[in-house]
């Protein structure tokens, strides 16, 4: 017994030399985990942060490793993936926030958030530009299974006619009016413009709300189309100048007014070129003439006798 005392005794004076030299260290019983009683584990370390160096060299290595992974490029598949990398729940939000602009609520932040993508733009344009030339295509139908004299052929070239009309608006506009934001941003410094593929993005998310107004477009009401027209080009018009407004609103007055006219203006043109061209009056050379028998023509085919008899009542 008196050799077991003078080990704890030591053990007690070994632990007591070591909280003496560093006071800030942690202290833990450990006497459900050995035999001998009141046997005490001292952890030293400065805020019991023990093994944080192998954790920070950890960090050290990994941080080179992705240094040194080499960037694939612009002209691999594995380049544009990132492009494409956002889940259903994201799109969806996004098509959301397009469809209910509101002041104060800038897609950018409040949806991108730092993350663009063109997988949402990409299907956007193919889906509006399918539906506008399927749609063009039934009124056309629609119209000869209400008027038999009109003579209906598939317009298949609406399909390429609208590919590329939406395609070229939804990346040549957006590039521009980001070329021109950057121009600026040399002029004036204040002037922070979104990156190119933010612009696209928008854009591409601002048709959205053409592809169910194009469906209603179906209904052969003049006054009903219109309206539908009116309030999709609203609701898009909204979220694109909400959008641009905290951008230009540093430049100037008149640079401002004129930058967001051209925006409005250009889509306003886009909406009433699909109206007019997708959507136009039958033609005059669809309509068959009715068939209109005079007595002129009577007394030309007709034997003397037979129009002598027809003209006398």
């Amino acid at each position: 017994m008196a050799a077991a005392d003078e080990l704890a005794f030591h053990e007690f004076e070994e632990a007591t030399s070591l909280l003496a030299e560093t006071p800030d260290a942690a202290t833990t019983s450990r006497s459900g985990q050995l035999a001998s009683p009141g046997h005490v584990a001292v952890a030293v370390g400065s805020g019991g942060t023990y093994g944080a160096e192998d954790d920070e060299e950890e960090g050290d290595k990994t941080a080179l490793l992705q240094e040194e992974k080499p960037q694939p490029g612009f002209w691999t598949f594995s380049y544009y993936q990132r492009f494409f990398d956002v889940d259903t729940a994201q799109v969806l939000d996004r098509i959301k926030g397009s469809l209910l602009p509101r002041p104060g609520h800038n897609f950018v932040q409040h949806h991108l958030r730092n993350h663009p993508d063109l997988y949402g733009p990409f299907w956007i344009c193919a889906t509006l530009a399918f539906v506008l030339a399927v749609t063009g295509n039934l009124t056309l139908v629609l119209a000869q299974r209400r008027d038999p004299s009109i003579r209906y052929s598939p317009q298949f070239h609406k399909v390429t006619v609208a590919g590329i009309t939406i395609y070229c608006y939804a990346w040549l506009v957006p590039l521009a009016l980001w070329g021109f934001l950057r121009w600026r941003q040399g002029v004036r410094e204040r002037v922070g413009p979104y990156s190119l593929l933010e612009t696209v993005c928008v854009y591409g998310y601002s048709l959205f709300v053409f592809i169910p107004m194009v469906v209603l477009w179906l209904i052969p009401v003049p006054w009903l189309q219109w309206l539908f027209g009116a309030l999709a080009l609203a609701l898009s018009t909204a979220g694109l100048v909400l959008t641009l407004w905290p951008v230009v609103r540093e430049d100037t007055r008149l640079v401002a007014a004129a930058l967001l006219s051209t925006v409005v203006l250009l889509h306003f043109l886009l909406a009433m070129g699909c109206k007019l061209y997708f959507f136009q009056p039958l033609p005059a050379e669809q309509v068959a003439p009715p068939a209109q028998v005079t007595s002129l023509t009577l007394h030309t085919h007709l034997p003397p006798t037979l129009a002598r008899s027809v003209a006398t009542p």
